[in-house]
C-alpha cells in the first residue's frame, strides 16, 4: 500500500500486494492523463512531494481510474505525519484514534506518535467521489463481443431454496442476450426434478448429492459449454440486460472479469460502487468471467466448503495472476439475502458472525485465507478490525450506534471471544498445513 498506516485499517485487501510480475495497482501520477488529473484535488499540505503524489496515485483509484500507465513497483515509506495525514483525510476519527492506539500499544515512540496524532488535528475528512471519463464513451460503445452472440455458461448452485430460485430463473428467461444455456447443480432435500420444466430455458441439471458449494460451483464449470462463465446464486434478482451488460464491460475494458455488484433488497448501489473501477473484491454471486481464467488460475479452493470466503480467495488469485477484473455497476443484481437453505444450513450469516457462542470467530476458512497471503501479524490485524464489531448480529452491522455498542460488549465477552478466536486459528492452522484444495481445469 502507498500508505504503511493502510496496513492497520485494511490489513488483508488486495492491493496491499503485489502481482505476479511485481506491479501494484497504484498508477505512476507522472504518468495519468490530464482529463483524469484535472478531476483529481492536489494536496500540498503533505510534507513531501512524495506523499502528495501518492495520494493522488490513491485518490485515481478510489475514484475509478482504469488504464493501462506504469504503476509503482516500488512503495517508499513516507513520514509519520504524512500517514496520520492521510488517513485523517479518508477515514472515520474513530479509526484514527485506533491507529495511534495500536502503534502506542506496539511500543511506537509515544513522543513522536502523540505529536503527530495532534499535528494533523485540522486535517479535513474527504469524500471520495467518482470520475466520470469513460461514461460518455462507454455509452456510446457498440459491443463486438454482444454482436457476435457467443454463448455463455450462468452456473447457479442450490439447495433447498426452489421458491426462491424460480424468481432468478424467470429472470433470466427475460434476458435481452439470447446465446446462453443455465447450468444448475441441485442439492436439495428432496430434490424435485419436475421443478424445471416450467421454464423456457436452455437447463442443464446437474444433481448434486453431496451438500458442497464449491464442489458445485467446479462441476458446472467443468460442464460449462460457453466461452463465457457468468456466475449467479439462487437468492438474486437480475435485470434483463443482466448477461449484455457483464459482456459490454468486459468488451469496452478489454478485461478477462466483470465483477458485478449487489445491492439489498429495496434499496441501493452503494455509492462506492457506483461507477466502473479496478475491482477490489470479487464474488461468485454476480460476475462473469472468459472460462479460460480458469485454466490460468485453476478452479475454487474446497477448503471452503461450508465455509466463508471462497470467493474472496478466488479474487485475489485474479489479482495476483495480472488478470483485468472490473467493478461493473450496470451489471447490479438484487441480494434477497434468503433466510433459509444454501450457507444459512450450514453454518452462520457472514464470515465473522458463529452459528453459537461456542463456535469458532472468525469462520476458520477466513483466517486460512489471510494467513495463507497476508501471514499472521496482517491477520492479527484483521482480527482486531473486524472481530469487536461482529459481536452484533448480521442484520446490524451498518448500524454505527450499535456497532459501538457491540465493541464496548466484546470487552465483557473478552474470555469468550478470545476462546472462539484461537479455536479458529487453530482451525485454520489445520487447514494451512494440509494446503489449498485446488485442481486444475482440464
Amino acid at each position: 500500500m502507498l500508505f504503511k498506516f493502510l496496513k492497520y485499517l485494511q490489513p488483508t485487501n488486495y492491493f496491499q500486494l503485489f502481482t505476479s510480475t511485481g506491479k501494484s495497482v497504484f498508477p505512476v501520477v507522472e504518468n495519468l492523463p490530464k482529463e483524469l488529473l484535472d478531476q483529481l484535488e492536489i494536496d500540498n499540505t503533505f510534507s513531501s512531494d512524495m506523499a502528495t503524489n501518492y495520494d493522488l496515485s490513491w485518490q485515481a483509484v478510489q475514484k475509478g481510474y482504469i488504464g493501462d500507465v506504469t504503476t509503482y513497483s516500488e512503495i517508499k515509506e513516507v513520514s509519520i505525519r504524512d500517514n496520520y495525514h492521510f488517513i485523517r483525510k479518508y477515514f472515520n476519527n474513530v479509526w484514527v484514534f485506533y491507529v495511534v492506539v495500536i502503534r502506542l500499544l506496539s511500543l511506537k515512540n509515544p513522543i513522536t506518535e502523540i505529536r503527530e496524532y495532534y499535528n494533523t488535528r485540522h486535517v479535513k475528512r474527504t469524500q471520495i467521489s467518482n470520475i466520470s471519463i469513460y461514461n460518455k464513451k462507454y455509452n456510446a460503445f457498440k459491443s463486438s463481443l454482444i454482436e457476435d452472440g457467443l454463448k455463455v455458461s450462468v452456473i447457479i448452485p442450490t439447495l433447498n431454496r426452489y421458491s426462491y430460485l424460480k424468481d432468478v430463473l424467470r429472470d433470466l428467461e427475460k434476458q435481452d442476450y439470447s446465446n446462453f444455456e443455465v447450468i444448475v447443480v441441485d442439492q436439495s432435500v428432496p430434490f424435485l426434478s419436475e421443478f424445471y420444466n416450467d421454464f423456457n430455458l436452455d437447463i442443464k441439471l446437474i444433481h448434486q448429492e453431496e451438500k458442497a458449494l464449491w464442489l458445485a460451483r467446479n462441476n458446472a464449470i467443468r460442464n460449462a459449454n460457453g466461452t463465457f462463465i457468468a456466475l449467479s446464486e439462487d437468492d438474486v434478482r437480475v435485470q434483463p440486460d443482466w448477461i449484455s451488460s457483464h459482456l459490454k464491460c468486459l468488451d469496452f475494458f478489454n478485461a478477462q472479469v466483470s465483477a458485478g455488484v449487489f445491492y439489498p433488497k429495496g434499496g441501493q448501489i452503494p455509492k462506492e460502487r457506483s461507477f466502473f473501477a479496478v475491482a477490489s473484491q470479487f464474488a461468485t454471486g454476480n460476475a462473469m468471467l472468459y472460462k479460460e481464467v480458469f485454466k490460468k488460475v485453476k478452479l475454487f479452493d474446497r477448503q471452503f466448503e461450508k465455509q466463508r470466503m471462497g470467493d474472496g480467495e478466488f479474487g485475489l488469485r485474479l489479482y495476483l495472476a495480472d488478470i483485468k477484473s472490473i467493478s461493473n455497476p450496470k451489471a447490479s443484481c438484487i441480494d434477497v439475502k434468503a433466510g433459509e437453505g444454501g450457507l444459512r444450513e450450514m453454518g452462520s450469516w457472514d464470515a465473522f458472525r458463529p452459528s453459537n457462542f461456542f463456535s469458532p470467530r472468525p469462520i476458520p476458512s477466513v483466517l486460512y485465507f489471510f494467513r495463507r497471503y497476508f501471514g499472521n501479524k496482517p491477520s492479527k490485524l484483521a482480527l482486531l478490525r473486524t472481530v469487536p464489531l461482529s459481536i452484533l448480529p448480521y442484520q446490524f452491522k451498518k448500524n454505527k450506534p450499535l456497532l459501538l455498542l457491540g465493541v464496548l460488549i466484546s470487552v465483557l465477552l473478552l474470555p469468550l471471544v478470545i476462546y472462539q478466536v484461537l479455536k479458529s486459528w487453530s482451525l485454520a492452522s489445520k487447514k494451512i498445513k494440509q494446503g489449498p484444495l485446488i485442481k486444475p481445469l482440464e
